[in-house]
């Protein structure tokens, strides 16, 4: 049996998740939980963290042909009603390491073969619906079977995330212990999207449309 190993963040209405360059940093009041964890090197020019240790080296899809991503957005009320779809237009961006492989193959589901202009590719479509606390947070973990983030709410974060808030960046985190920079979520990938306003109780499902170049 794998151990589910747990992390624990308590929501304050000061206290926030930085991100810089798109590395996420856990910063809370209160001790964080973290057993046994997942030690993932960075050696030099591996592509993973900026050589100031401060953010995420990302390259666009514009930059290099090995990955094509597409965001699609549908924007429910809480109910069920339809309000939106929205498409990103071309400004995704990923990690140009093989940690983005992993996620690919292991943690994104199933395959298939497509052929596009001749060119033969991968594709997989991954679904996530973030909860109120992950968009407070600007944090969209991709989970495995043996990782879990737990968060926890205090009264001043409750009445906070009641407030409407704008969206433009999603992306999808990979969270873990990295040798020489403590715990991170670093965004695997990200897309770009035209701004939407949520309400409290709005529903948002990401549908993520990526494909890898078959060598």
């Amino acid at each position: 049996m794998h151990c589910v190993r747990k992390f624990t963040v308590v929501l304050l209405s000061t206290i926030f998740l930085t991100l810089i360059a798109s590395f996420v940093q856990s910063v809370v009041a209160v001790p964080i939980i973290w057993i046994a964890p997942t030690q993932l090197t960075d050696e030099p020019g591996n592509g993973i963290f900026t050589d100031s240790g401060n953010g995420v080296n990302l390259v666009t899809t514009n930059q290099e042909q090995k990955w094509h991503v597409n965001l699609q957005l549908t924007l429910r009320t809480g109910d069920g009603q339809l309000i939106s779809i929205t498409e990103s237009a071309g400004s995704a961006a990923y990690i140009p390491h093989r940690i983005t492989d992993h996620v690919f193959d292991t943690l994104m589901g199933e395959k298939e073969i497509v052929t596009i202009d001749d060119i033969k590719y991968e594709k997989v479509q991954y679904t996530y619906t973030p909860t109120l606390e992950h968009r407070f947070m600007g944090l969209y973990p991709i989970f495995s079977e043996d990782y879990d983030l737990e968060f926890e709410s205090t009264p001043e974060a409750r009445e906070k995330m009641r407030e409407q808030k704008d969206f433009s960046m999603w992306k999808i985190h990979y969270c873990a212990t990295f040798e020489g920079h403590g715990f991170s979520c670093i965004p695997i990938f990200q897309d770009l999207v035209p701004t939407m306003t949520l309400e409290t109780r709005d529903v948002i499902t990401q549908k993520w449309t990526i494909l890898r170049i078959l060598n």
